[in-house]
C-alpha cells in the first residue's frame, strides 16, 4: 500500500517487479494481482485518442494530353531465379502506355535517356 502510495504512477507490472526483486518479498505475480484489486488500485486505461486529419485535397486532374507522365518501377523474378526490371511511363489525360523498357538493370542515366527521347518523340509529333 506504501508503495503504490509513493509511486503514484505505477501500474501492477513495476508494483509486483519492485516487491520481488528490490524489497525481497518471495510471492508470485497471482497473490499481488489479489492484494492489488483488493485495495483497489488497479487503475483505468486511458483508451487511445485518435488523431482528428484533415480530409485530403482531390487529386488534380490533368485537362490536356502530355501535362503528366507517371512512371512506375516494376520487377519480376524469373524461373532461374533472376530478376527483371520494367519501367513504363503513360500519359496521364489520355492513359496511353508512352514507353516502357525493359532490363537487368535500369539505372538513372538510361531512364533520364528514355525520358528526353520521349519528349522528344512526344514534341516531334506535336509539331505536325
Amino acid at each position: 500500500m506504501r508503495l503504490t502510495h509513493d509511486q503514484r504512477n505505477w501500474g501492477f507490472g513495476p508494483c509486483c517487479l519492485c516487491l520481488r526483486n528490490v524489497k525481497g518479498f518471495r510471492c508470485n505475480h497471482k497473490r499481488v494481482w489479489r492484494g492489488y484489486r483488493e485495495f483497489e488500485l488497479n487503475r483505468r486505461v486511458e483508451p487511445k485518442r485518435r488523431i482528428v486529419r484533415d480530409k485530403p485535397a482531390p487529386l488534380a486532374v490533368p485537362d490536356t494530353i502530355d501535362r503528366t507522365w507517371p512512371m512506375d518501377f516494376m520487377h519480376e523474378r524469373l524461373g532461374t531465379g533472376g530478376t527483371y526490371r520494367l519501367l513504363h511511363i503513360i500519359d496521364d489525360f489520355s492513359r496511353q502506355g508512352l514507353a516502357i523498357e525493359a532490363d537487368f538493370s535500369l539505372p538513372s542515366e538510361r531512364v533520364i535517356r528514355v525520358l528526353d527521347q520521349l519528349m522528344a518523340r512526344q514534341a516531334a509529333s506535336a509539331t505536325r
